[in-house]
C-alpha cells in the first residue's frame, strides 16, 4: 500500500517543525526543509499606500483621534504617486478603495471597531514607510 499525497505533506510538515525545534534547541537537523511564509493581503489592506514616514506618523496621529481621517488623508497620497500592493489596479480604483476604509472606519467608530481598525491602519501605514525606507537605503529588514 503506497502512502497517499495528503500523508507526503504530513510527514514533510512534521519535518519542517522537527527541524524549527531542532534549531530552537540548538542542534542541527539533517533534513534540512526551509519553510516560508508569505503574508496575503486582501484588496483594503494592499491599497495602503507607501508613504514618506512622517506622513504615515501624521496619518496615524490623526487615526488616533479621529477615525478614519488619516486613512482619508492617505487616499490622496495615492493620486500624488504613492505606490501600493495593487500595481495592477488603476490609480482612481486604489483612491476610492483608501476612501471605502475611510468610511468603514468613520462609520463602525461608534461600536469602536472603526476606532482599533483605524489605529492598525495607522500602524500599518507607519509599517509600510519604515520597510520603504530600508529598501531605498538598501538596508536589510529586521522588522
Amino acid at each position: 500500500m503506497e502512502p497517499s499525497h495528503k500523508d507526503s505533506e504530513t510527514a514533510a510538515a512534521a519535518a519542517a517543525v522537527a527541524a524549527v525545534a531542532a534549531a530552537d534547541r540548538g542542534t542541527s537537523s539533517s533534513s534540512g526543509v526551509v519553510v516560508q511564509v508569505r503574508e496575503k493581503k486582501g484588496p483594503l489592506r494592499a491599497a495602503i499606500p507607501y508613504m514618506p514616514f512622517p506622513v504615515a506618523v501624521i496619518c496615524l496621529f490623526l487615526n488616533t483621534f479621529v477615525p478614519g481621517l488619516g486613512t482619508f488623508v492617505s487616499a490622496f497620497t495615492v493620486l500624488c504617486g504613492a505606490r501600493t500592493d495593487l500595481p495592477d489596479r488603476h490609480v482612481c480604483c486604489v483612491f476610492w478603495l483608501n476612501i471605502a476604509a475611510a468610511l468603514i472606519q468613520m462609520l463602525t467608530a461608534i461600536v469602536m471597531v472603526g476606532w482599533i481598525m483605524s489605529i492598525f491602519w495607522g500602524m500599518d501605514m507607519v509599517i509600510l514607510a519604515i520597510s520603504q525606507g530600508y529598501k531605498e537605503q538598501g538596508i536589510p529588514q529586521q522588522l
